[in-house]
């Protein structure tokens, strides 16, 4: 198998995916990244990561860019037109999370990961989503809001994702084929859903060791 593995989560908005790809990795001893990649990607192209959290996980919705790119940013070629701040990070991002996956065993939350890494041979993606009062429940406990703000929010950032991994992938958003196991976290919580995914990410290893 390949020197290293790289495991992909995709989520929902409250579903707990961030803090479960954080316990995934404590039980596998390996770093999770989420926020670190904007940062890293900042870095790379000298932006203040102010700036770049702005239009972190949203696409570019500049009709001209998106017209000149042709339906989608996978599909982007030489058109002699601008890119956006939202394109850069995202070709910043891509070039860091193929340069961490290089280096290391690590775990990658959102970003469009699973399709940026598609061909490493060690890659495993997961798909984090959980059913809906559980997901209102606890977005508005972690931003301590009222429900109707809480749906709002989930909304919206379920739109954003969308539009983001549709646009710059060419492929949809938490469809199943996308990903090699897709769990709801409503089922088992934050840690168990950690635990089951630790448990599947060791058969793999195991089997590919065989």
């Amino acid at each position: 198998m390949a020197k290293n593995y790289a495991i992909t989560i995709g989520r929902q908005f409250g579903s707990g995916g961030r803090e479960i790809g954080k316990r995934l990795g404590e039980l596998l001893g390996i770093k999770a990244y989420d926020n670190e990649l904007l940062k890293m990607a900042a870095d790379k192209k000298g932006i203040h990561p102010d700036y770049l959290r702005r239009v972190d996980e949203k696409a570019n919705n500049s009709l001209l860019y998106t017209l000149a790119m042709g339906v989608s940013m996978h599909r982007a070629g030489n058109t002699g037109v601008e890119m956006p701040i939202n394109d850069k990070l995202f070709m910043a991002q891509t070039e860091v999370i193929k340069e961490v996956a290089e280096c290391e065993s690590a775990i990658f939350v959102g970003r469009c990961a699973d399709y940026i890494l598609r061909h490493h041979p060690g890659r495993i993606s997961f798909f984090v989503y959980a059913d809906y009062e559980t997901r209102v429940a606890r977005v508005m406990q972690e931003n301590d809001c009222p429900r109707k703000e809480a749906e709002d929010l989930i909304a919206k950032t379920d739109k954003s994702r969308v539009n983001y991994y549709n646009f710059y992938t060419g492929k949809k958003w938490g469809k199943h084929d996308n990903y090699h196991l897709a769990v709801d976290s409503s089922l088992l919580g934050v840690e168990g859903t950690a635990q089951l995914l630790a448990q599947v990410v060791r058969a793999y290893l195991e089997k590919e060791t065989e």
